[in-house]
């Protein structure tokens, strides 16, 4: 799969995926917490289901090499 996400998007992602994972120890400790690792490993993935099927693309150098 090719990467559709730019290092921006990917680095915020992974930030706030990790603030969410972050919850599970120091927040309202619930399950729910660990679906931020869910986002942490789309942004060090750099590619988001999500993106492909509405077809959007943050990652302007990946557009370039299509």
């Amino acid at each position: 799969m090719q990467q559709n996400m730019s290092i921006m998007d990917q680095s915020v992602r992974m930030l706030v995926g990790l603030l969410i994972v972050a919850l599970a120890f120091v927040g309202p400790q619930t399950v729910w917490a660990w679906l931020g690792a869910i986002v942490v490993f789309i942004g060090a993935w750099g590619f988001c289901p999500l993106y492909k099927v509405l077809g959007i693309s943050t990652c302007s150098s990946c557009e370039e090499s299509s």
